[in-house]
């Protein structure tokens, strides 16, 4: 009665893999995104842990960056004092030098007017023959001296008040310009010091910890966003022709609702032996040619899940 009953099994479970021949053994994998340090440094804090789900731009962790923040306030200090420069050759002199200015001005104007009177008055005696004829010339020399001080103060007055020559205020305008890129600069070096969440995803590992030194380029953790899961299935050599990138395939799992599929993304140009992943005793030592397509959005697969494939759903 065993041999009958084992005899009815085994034409029991030929009959459904006929049955079911359309559908290819395959499972679900994920594309992780694995988040490394930038430059070598101390982990000064982890955001997260394993498990966790963070939305785009949320911190994972952050590097030590005392000399990143030194390098930020060095930064801002040359942009201020480039600035007060720009603006000191803008404004011209200080109030306080042009009321030195116009002092001397207004004593050389005194002087001048003193100048001009001694003149007159040498003048007036000359013509009575009383003053000598030299006499007369000092008057006028000590007059036409005042004259061209009084010119030259007002003049340098006039100049005092006048901002820096152009090239002078095009050289202070680069150096402002040269301070910002370098403050630009400084403030990207410390914000890469954080890194963040480049999607939403799923917080698969963290591989470091707060005061464990990470080399560049070193992973600190990984994520797996939803859509980065994909399947992977083998289909024989016999039925290559049949596969296509951008073919609609279904897909049916286990607790898995039905009518569910996908697309191909990608046929592999090489053929290799079953992997041992696929548990078939049939289709051992087989060549096979690897597969993976693409679920639709919404449909929600596990890393490592058992999937089935249907090939020829369009």
């Amino acid at each position: 009665m065993s041999r009958v009953a084992a005899l009815f099994l085994i034409l029991l479970l030929a009959a459904c893999e006929r049955q079911d021949g359309r559908w290819l053994q395959g499972y679900a994998e994920g594309e992780y995104l694995r988040l490394a340090a930038p430059e070598a440094g101390w982990v000064e804090s982890l955001a997260v842990q394993r498990g966790d789900r963070v939305e785009a731009g949320a911190p994972l962790f952050a590097l030590e960056a005392g000399r990143q923040r030194a390098a930020v306030r060095e930064a801002e200090a040359g942009l201020a004092r480039a600035e007060a420069q720009l603006a000191d050759l803008k404004q011209g002199k200080r109030p306080e030098e042009i009321a030195e200015i116009e002092a001397e001005l207004a004593q050389a104007r005194a002087t001048a007017a003193y100048a001009e009177q001694d003149l007159r008055r040498q003048e007036k005696l000359a013509r009575s023959d009383v003053a000598a004829e030299a006499r007369l010339d000092q008057a006028r020399s000590a007059a036409d001296a005042a004259r061209a001080r009084v010119a030259a103060m007002e003049a340098q007055l006039a100049a005092a008040r006048l901002p820096a020559r152009a090239d002078q205020i095009a050289a202070a305008s680069a150096a402002v310009e040269s301070a910002r890129a370098a403050l630009a600069q400084a403030r990207w070096q410390l914000d890469q010091r954080t890194v963040r969440a480049p999607a939403a995803a799923l917080v698969e590992d963290t591989l470091r910890k707060p005061g464990e030194w990470v080399p560049a380029g070193g992973i600190v953790v990984s994520l797996l966003p939803p859509g980065n899961v994909k399947v992977r299935f083998f289909v024989p050599e016999t039925a290559l022709a049949g596969i296509r990138v951008g073919q609609r395939v279904g897909l049916r799992c286990d607790g898995c609702a039905a009518g569910l599929a996908g697309t191909v993304r990608y046929v592999a140009p090489e053929a290799e032996f079953t992997p041992p992943v696929i548990y078939s005793i049939g289709r051992r030592e087989k060549l096979v040619f690897l597969v993976e397509a693409w679920p639709d959005e919404g449909v929600v697969l596990h890393p490592g899940q058992p999937v089935d494939v249907a090939v020829g759903t369009g």
